[in-house]
């Protein structure tokens, strides 16, 4: 195991960043609803990003900051990342969420990772434009995976990729070790192993550096 690439929003955190977000502008019912038909496969992930990004139109960057500063980590995910980091393990974030929102939250909590891939929401003068982009709002978190594994010169065999929803099926099919943390339905017949906490994912995550 050479690189471990993680999924965001459900996996690393527990927070929803899209969720409070819209808990800035009040209407995080309606972007929970849309999250979870995405997460469930019900429908395309990028249809349900845009979605719920143009629900946000209007909101200040002010809102934003403020949502981004309430993602937190699961209890003991900074811990995981950080022994990965001391033995050498690449580690990466692939996330349809919200650059900003990790970038805060890794910053607040002195969790270096050594590779982000995000979105980014659009903004017109200090308001969101209800508009999103980046690298997975049409791409897919394979892609993304193999070219942060040719970045990092680790064949596929050698990457470990970890995620809950159905927009993550394409990087868990894509590693060499998929494990799923507590994942949807859709998603856990997809995996290599499951787990159910950060304590958990740590323990099996040392026995592969071993």
């Amino acid at each position: 195991m050479k690189l471990v690439a993680f999924d965001f929003d459900g996996t690393l955190s527990d927070s929803e960043m899209s969720v409070l977000l819209g808990e800035q502008c009040g209407v995080a019912e309606e972007m929970a609803t849309i999250t979870e038909r995405a997460m469930n496969d019900e429908i395309e992930y990028a249809e349900s990003l845009r979605e719920r990004v143009a629900l946000l139109e209007g909101l200040s960057v002010e809102g934003c900051e403020a949502a981004f500063e309430s993602v937190e980590l699961r209890p003991g995910a900074s811990d995981v990342i950080h022994e990965l980091n001391d033995a050498g393990v690449v580690t990466a974030i692939i996330t349809g969420g919200f650059g900003r929102g990790v970038e805060s939250v890794l910053a607040r909590t002195d969790t270096p990772v050594d590779t982000i891939v995000a979105n980014q929401l659009e903004f017109e003068e200090s308001e969101l434009s209800g508009d999103v982009s980046g690298p997975l709002v049409e791409g897919t978190k394979d892609d993304a995976l193999r070219a942060v594994a040719d970045n990092a010169g680790v064949a596929i065999e050698e990457m470990v990729a970890v995620g809950d929803g159905a927009n993550d099926l394409p990087m868990l099919r894509a590693a060499g070790f998929a494990v799923g943390y507590e994942p949807k339905p859709a998603v856990e017949p997809h995996c290599d192993t499951v787990v159910t906490s950060m304590a958990e994912l740590q323990e099996l995550l040392a026995e592969r550096l071993d």
